[in-house]
């Protein structure tokens, strides 16, 4: 019995350590939600407006307490971007660390030539003017007699270095001291969240209005959907104009099938084409669209699959498990709201797909994740791979880790799958990581050059491309970094914010013709379809007090959508609530919410799926509208 009462206290004083950690990491998320929404609200008057230019970026990160270069802000405003929200803000905050001390000194040592603690005017001068971000001759002068404080011409960097942070430590410290003070800006746009809360107790989030679903606007902690629920009073349970919805749905058994292959299939004529789902810096998700011809009345067989890049036979790729989809839509006398023909409801494992008739004509076929399981993943990588090095005669050379990253992009741009790369494939590639195309006379020079076949690209000769590419740098991989952050790679060359994919389309009487026509994020086209298949195929239920708004929910063995549709001419904000919800994950990231619905218009509100498919998982939502 005694031994019994040691392990039981072993096991209760572990229970009260994991308890305490829990509480920590939970106490500093809190605090860097409540860093950004400072920052962000001593630039904006509220969450919910968007940062719209690169200048309006910078500031607020400075008022956050960072000072990112102009490389680093490129990285973050793209020419493709427009706006970021509050929650693009987030999530670049938590990239973009604030510079410390030890760091800036160790920079300056580097000038100091002879280590005595002080850099001259002129030495300053050359480096700051010469060397990698170059500054003006009147940046400079400014930066000296800011640092220069006894006129002798020369800076104690020391000094320099302890005023620097010490400045945006005091710019984080104003931001939050604004927030604090202001009961006001401290409440807006939270709802009726009870006053008498405790003062632990996390707000919930706001999210503005978006045609596809984004990562929410944090401004909560994320919990986990199978967690406890709150101790706190939930604020949805006050409103009266509210609906909920509950569905348990069962585990799924791996070896049970609802899409069955025709079995003539092999006689059907066939085409294929690969894809890949990128995430983007701002949350949505990036995707090839196909143009499909059906030159007469056929059945049509068409399915997508993500695409195994794993070479073992006994190991398939991370990305297996992340959704997808087909929206199948036809342009009408409204380009703007084109006609759904169908989507791939039906499933086999990790494939979906629809068998139906479909008539003579050109069809669109949309690509589409949840993004349930296609996210951004904080992971701390220990050692950076190596992508190029010297060999013995000093000439630049591509690592065999390299090479086999290089190898399995080339497997997915190679969209026809003929080991070749044409020049259309080759530019879907250069949209994606430079956000350029290569013109006819620069893919001649590239023929030229590197190994092609029936005037197309190899897969060595990509591969010479890229040690080129090395060449023309002088073994600074950075330019290559950002190719292969851009397909969803990361440091240690783990492709974990992509998921490659394959489309193929079986008629029975005639043969398709199907191409990738352009490369898109959150397309207008998407969206209505999306809208359409959850409305014409979910359970509706108007919201208590506004008829005007109405909930659909659509759900099927490997998902549930939720659609707002609001009605009136008038905005409306819907409060969500997820915290009973058991093993489930939603694409918001987060179990409590806020959508706002523009008038007369639908908005996606979630998509949730299970977080172990072998598991009973239970949908328990209640929207209400808020005041």
């Amino acid at each position: 019995m005694a031994g019994y009462s040691g392990s039981g206290a072993s096991i209760q004083r572990q229970q009260l350590e994991t308890s305490s950690s829990q509480k920590s990491q939970v106490a500093e998320e809190e605090l860097f939600y409540r860093n950004c929404r400072a920052a962000y609200l001593s630039v904006f008057r509220s969450s919910l407006e968007n940062i719209t230019s690169k200048e309006q970026l910078c500031l607020v990160l400075q008022q956050a307490g960072r000072n990112p270069s102009q490389k680093r802000l490129s990285r973050f405003w793209t020419p493709r971007t427009s706006k970021l929200s509050f929650d693009d803000f987030c999530e670049i905050l938590k990239k973009e660390k604030p510079t410390e001390k030890t760091e800036l000194i160790k920079a300056f040592q580097k000038i100091d030539l002879n280590g005595d603690g002080y850099i001259t005017r002129n030495e300053l001068y050359k480096v700051l003017t010469k060397k990698g971000e170059k500054m003006t001759p009147e940046e400079v002068k400014d930066v000296i007699a800011l640092a220069d404080t006894n006129q002798d011409g020369k800076l104690d960097y020391h000094e320099f270095c302890k005023l620097f942070t010490s400045t945006a430590d005091q710019c984080q410290k104003a931001a939050l001291e604004k927030l604090e003070a202001d009961t006001r800006m401290r409440r807006q746009q939270f709802g009726s969240e009870s006053e008498r809360a405790p003062k632990n107790s996390l707000t919930q989030a706001v999210i503005p209005s978006a045609g596809t679903p984004q990562k929410t606007d944090l401004e909560t902690t994320p919990r986990k959907a199978d967690s406890r629920p709150s101790s706190r009073p939930s604020s949805a349970r006050s409103r009266r104009a509210s609906v909920s919805s509950t569905i348990t749905m069962g585990a799924s058994n791996a070896k049970s099938v609802n899409l069955a292959e025709p079995k003539s299939i092999q006689d059907w004529h066939h085409k294929s084409l690969k894809g890949c789902f990128f995430l983007e810096e701002d949350g949505g998700i990036m995707s090839l669209q196909y143009r499909l011809h059906i030159p007469q009345t056929s059945t049509v067989y068409l399915t997508i699959k993500p695409l195994n890049l794993s070479q073992a036979e006994d190991k398939t790729s991370s990305w297996m498990s992340v959704d997808t989809a087909l929206y199948i839509v036809r342009e009408n006398e409204r380009p703007e709201d084109p006609e759904l023909v169908c989507f791939t409801e039906l499933r086999d494992k990790e494939k979906f797909g629809w068998k139906g008739e479909l008539s003579s004509g050109v069809y669109y076929l949309i690509p589409f994740t949840t993004g349930c399981r296609l996210k951004r993943k904080r992971k701390i990588i220990n050692k950076q791979a190596q992508l190029v090095y010297r060999g013995d005669n000093g000439e630049l050379a591509l690592t065999k880790e390299f090479r086999s990253t290089l190898s399995d992009i080339f497997e997915v741009i190679d969209l026809d799958g003929n080991g070749l790369l044409s020049l259309e494939e080759y530019n879907f590639f250069e949209q994606r990581t430079s956000g350029e195309k290569c013109d006819e006379e620069a893919w001649a020079v590239c023929k030229e050059n590197f190994d092609t076949k029936k005037n197309e690209l190899t897969r060595q000769g990509f591969m010479e491309l890229n040690l080129m590419e090395a060449n023309d740098r002088e073994g600074d991989p950075r330019d290559l970094w950002v190719t292969l952050e851009s397909m969803g790679y990361n440091r240690a060359l783990e492709m974990v914010e992509a998921c490659p994919f394959v489309v193929d389309v079986y008629c029975e009487e005639c043969k398709p013709k199907m191409k990738a026509v352009s490369l898109e994020s959150g397309s207008k086209a998407l969206s209505t379809a999306m809208y359409k298949s959850v409305i014409n195929k979910g359970e509706a239920k108007v919201m208590k007090g506004n008829d005007n708004v109405i909930i659909y929910t659509y759900k099927s063995d490997a998902r549930i959508t939720a659609v707002i549709a609001n009605k009136s001419n008038n905005k409306v904000t819907v409060h969500v609530n997820n915290e009973q919800s058991k093993n489930c994950v939603s694409s918001r990231g987060i179990t409590v919410f806020a959508v706002e619905v523009p008038p007369r218009t639908n908005m996606v509100c979630q998509h949730v799926m299970p977080v172990n498919e072998r598991q009973e998982w239970t949908y328990n939502c209640v929207e209400s509208l808020m005041p």
